[in-house]
């Protein structure tokens, strides 16, 4: 089927990744069409952390001091073994933040994607349909046609050059596609609650995120925005999920901590945590993302996160193919990138969770006994801050240079800079697409290409705290390469090498003429 195509991107799928994509290449200037089976955010929380990459992302989009009321610093998790004594700290990077924003938060779901959908909405390029499903979609050469369905039973046909599915575990574009998951070895019972603690109840509890690693039922105790604190317990062989998230039920679980008179349920609800990931991430024009692309368990709150990087990942690509910036084979690279790179990211994600969770998770007492030993036994008998950020993996395949290093596939920093006496973070001044970040005294080369723009540290633009100076300094590099999602494509050791890797990523993106 060929003919006019109404929108450049159609999105299957409005919870918090359809709705950063919409945002994202609305910001693009693409048409964009979206499709939503429900008629409002969902009430309920599910998230409930956030990390500064995400956050970045916000500050992009302009929705950062909308979404600022509804979170608070995640506190530091404590994790105490079999015989309740400390045995891991996780705690967050020291100030001055790298990325410009508190690197861990705790936050409430439902305005925060409240704020994401007022933003869309401001964006006269995207249509957003709520209360339709899709029931059908077929690809051809030039683009997909999508079989929408309203509530009063009327169907119609949305044509778009590309799709976008951002519709959750049980997708339907990915069913519909046959596009399977892999299963990545994790399969547990564990019953989630959201409690509205009281000032009674909140007198009861510690004052910090713990993590009870012990055998014979672990669990977890998240403190929220405000006085929401989140229970993550798990179930024990035989155990009924549905009987468990009973009121009555989930009161006993929780009497070790408060009663019926400290709070108020929100939700109880019984889940299997998965880690799952798609085989395959791009069928045609067709890209899956977010949970429709992979499921983690949820030891280190990255399950939104790591959608909302998904679609961060493909939008300026799409963009930049949409536009033609990129084209012909160059352009179907750029595409097939996204999968490459972020498929290789989750599994090694959901790798270092799952190691999280087999501390946490440990059933037998003498094997976790040994794990409290051990891990006593590495930090000296004194247990010490570990950075959650610290497990986030980089980017190892995809768009990125030939020269490894440890700066490759690292996520740049976003520092804050001085001009005029203003303080600004880096990304209000430089923008969100191709940049060359300079350190002091280092001249921007002779040839470039139309777009990228090159940003020297230092005059007229002084950092206020030396985040990216130091950047470059502990990975031994005067300039990096950063493409729009602030992935560094690679770095340059000395300023002679610093053309021949601008070259590099102009040939990787077809683009062939440089300008003086």
């Amino acid at each position: 089927m060929s003919g006019a195509t109404p929108y450049d991107v159609a999105i299957v799928g409005y919870g918090p990744a359809g709705a950063v994509a919409a945002g994202l290449l609305g910001l693009e200037g693409l048409s964009v069409y979206v499709c939503e089976r429900l008629w409002d955010v969902y009430q309920i929380p599910r998230a409930i952390s956030l990390d500064h990459e995400i956050q970045r992302v916000f500050q992009q989009l302009g929705v950062m001091d909308a979404v600022q009321p509804h979170c608070e610093p995640f506190t530091p998790s404590e994790y105490f073994g079999v015989d309740g004594q400390l045995i891991r700290r996780m705690t967050m990077v020291e100030p001055p933040y790298p990325q410009g924003y508190t690197p861990s938060v705790v936050f409430t779901q439902p305005p925060v994607e409240s704020a994401l959908r007022a933003r869309v909405a401001q964006m006269p390029n995207v249509r957003v349909e709520l209360g339709v499903e899709l029931r059908g979609l077929v690809q051809d050469a030039h683009g997909v046609s999508l079989q929408i369905e309203d509530g009063d039973g009327g169907s119609r046909q949305v044509r778009a050059k590309y799709v976008v599915a951002c519709d959750g575990g049980s997708s339907t574009v990915r069913t519909r596609l046959d596009m399977p998951l892999e299963d990545l070895d994790f399969d547990e019972p564990w019953l989630v609650v959201d409690v509205l603690v009281n000032e009674r109840g909140l007198a009861k509890l510690p004052q910090v995120s713990v993590q009870y690693c012990e055998p014979e039922r672990p669990c977890t105790l998240v403190i929220g925005p405000k006085n929401h604190r989140r229970w993550e317990i798990s179930l024990r062989p035989g155990e009924d999920p549905k009987q468990v998230a009973t009121p009555e039920a989930t009161w006993k679980l929780l009497s070790r901590w408060i009663t019926p008179e400290d709070g108020e349920l929100w939700r109880q609800a019984s889940y299997r945590f998965h880690a799952l990931v798609a085989s395959e991430w791009r069928k045609g024009r067709v890209f899956l993302a977010g949970d429709a692309a992979h499921m983690q368990p949820p030891f280190l709150g990255q399950g939104m996160c790591q959608g909302i990087r998904d679609v961060t990942n493909l939008s300026w690509k799409l963009a930049a193919v949409l536009h033609g910036d990129v084209r012909g084979t160059a352009a179907q690279a750029l595409l097939d990138s996204y999968g490459a790179e972020r498929k290789a990211h989750v599994r090694e994600l959901t790798s270092r969770i799952k190691g999280v969770g087999a501390v946490v998770c440990e059933r037998d007492p003498v094997k976790a006994r040994a794990r409290d030993a051990k891990l006593l036994a590495d930090c000296g008998g004194v247990v010490q801050d570990t950075p959650r950020q610290d497990i986030l993996p980089r980017l190892e395949a995809g768009l990125l240079s030939a020269t490894v290093d440890t700066a490759r596939g690292s996520l740049f920093p976003q520092p804050w800079l001085v001009q005029g006496g203003i303080r600004r973070r880096m990304d209000e001044l430089a923008g969100r697409g191709w940049r060359l970040v300079l350190a002091p005294g280092v001249a921007a080369p002779e040839a470039a290409w139309p777009g990228l723009r090159t940003l020297s540290l230092g005059w007229p633009l002084a950092e206020a705290d030396g985040v990216a100076e130091a950047w470059l300094r502990r990975h031994e590099c005067v300039a990096a390469l950063l493409r729009p999602d602030h992935y560094v494509y690679g770095v340059a050791s000395t300023p002679d090498t610093i053309p021949s890797l601008v070259d590099e990523a102009a040939a990787a993106l077809g683009i062939a003429a440089m300008t003086a």
